[in-house]
Order: C-alpha cells, then sequence, then structure tokens
C-alpha cells in the first residue's frame, strides 16, 4: 500500500516537472477607482464638456492617468437599443512617484 502512495506521489511530482503550471506576475484585471459622486470636469484646454460640465472621475491605479467621464443629460426619449456613450476625456495624471513620507 505504501508502495502505491509514494508511486502516485511520484507521478503526481513528475507531471508538474513536464508540465508546469504557468504564472503571471501581472494581472489582467482592471485597476480602476472610481470617485464617487458626480463632480465638476473641465477640459483641460479651459473649456466644460457635455451639456451639464459634470461627471464621474476615473484613476487608473496603474499609470496614475485620470479620465473624465461627462454625464449625459437626456432632454427627450432615450432609445434603448442605442443609449447614449460618454466617452472619456483625459484630464491628466497623478504624479505617485513625488508622494515622500516625512518623519
Amino acid at each position: 500500500m505504501l508502495t502505491a502512495i509514494a508511486l502516485l506521489l511520484g507521478v503526481l511530482a513528475l507531471r508538474l516537472v513536464v508540465t508546469p503550471v504557468s504564472v503571471q506576475a501581472q494581472s489582467d484585471a482592471p485597476s480602476l477607482y472610481i470617485e464617487p459622486g458626480i463632480i465638476p470636469i473641465q477640459h483641460p484646454s479651459g473649456t466644460p464638456v457635455g451639456v451639464s460640465g459634470e461627471g464621474k472621475m476615473v484613476i487608473d491605479l496603474r499609470t496614475s492617468d485620470v479620465w473624465g467621464f461627462p454625464r449625459i443629460v437626456a432632454t427627450g426619449p432615450i432609445d434603448i437599443n442605442k443609449p447614449p456613450l460618454s466617452k472619456p476625456i483625459y484630464l491628466g495624471r497623478f504624479d505617485f512617484s513625488a508622494m515622500k513620507r516625512v518623519p
């Protein structure tokens, strides 16, 4: 019985050597932070965007890029087959490397 257990464990170990499991150091999952609430969004050129000038701010935590998604204000009936689409506006970037802890 012990010999059979030892052989089966050997087969499992040999299988991992022959076909190793691939690992990834970086995840493909998005690392986005969506700021709660509605904030004023202004295009970097200084002109307000959208009808209301308000929207959601989204931060990409991997690249520190900041995007604004203007809120769409419906003035009439909305076509459910083609709902309104908010296009992102690049607002800038956070300089996370400049953050220093002061003792």
